[in-house]
């Protein structure tokens, strides 16, 4: 047969086809500060499930206490969903299917996400960032809940790694073909 080779090569990776599928979900999210994603992948490449950071079903979003300062009952900590449990809980088939599977996420997943992940049977993270960071770029002393994310990856055998992507910025012009 002969070799024609005139594809694109410009095209994505599957980590950063992924990685942008998450990324656009976050896009969903009503959070004023911080937008989160998640894409569930299987060993096929085949999208499982996705999910975002929000209020959950039936809280409207208008009295929902977006604030991070405040009392317990008056910031969102205390009741938003977080994109990996949006992810692990919008999956509609079987949950085999989430055994050995990767999730991509914009943040490092905390150990709630971590406990949900590892119950799921999920066997990778791929973060596009550590949300522990000084302004500089480097890395800060992880929080606990990082911590106990890392130790319950650890001990449980899901890989995690942050993604280097080939480029800044993905743009989809929605009226080009």
């Amino acid at each position: 047969m002969k070799k024609i080779d005139k594809q694109r090569k410009d095209y994505l990776s599957w980590d950063e086809y992924f990685m942008a599928i998450a990324k656009l979900s976050s896009y969903r999210s009503k959070d004023p500060s911080t937008r989160v994603g998640a894409c569930i992948v299987d060993k096929q490449n085949r999208i499982l499930s996705i999910g975002y950071n929000g209020a959950p079903n039936g809280f409207n979003d208008v009295v929902f206490p977006w604030e991070r300062n405040g009392g317990m009952l008056e910031t969102k900590y205390a009741f938003v969903c977080h994109a990996e449990m949006n992810a692990i809980l919008n999956y509609r088939g079987s949950r085999k299917d989430l055994e050995n599977a990767k999730i991509y996420v914009d943040l490092f997943p905390c150990n709630e996400c971590a406990k949900l992940i590892v119950q799921s049977g999920i066997k990778e993270v791929i973060y596009l960032s550590d949300k522990f960071k000084n302004p500089n770029g480097e890395k800060v002393e992880d929080s606990d809940s990082v911590k106990a994310s890392k130790m319950m990856f650890d001990e449980c055998g899901v890989s995690y790694h942050s993604i280097a992507l080939n480029t800044d910025k993905i743009v989809i012009d929605l009226q080009k073909n």
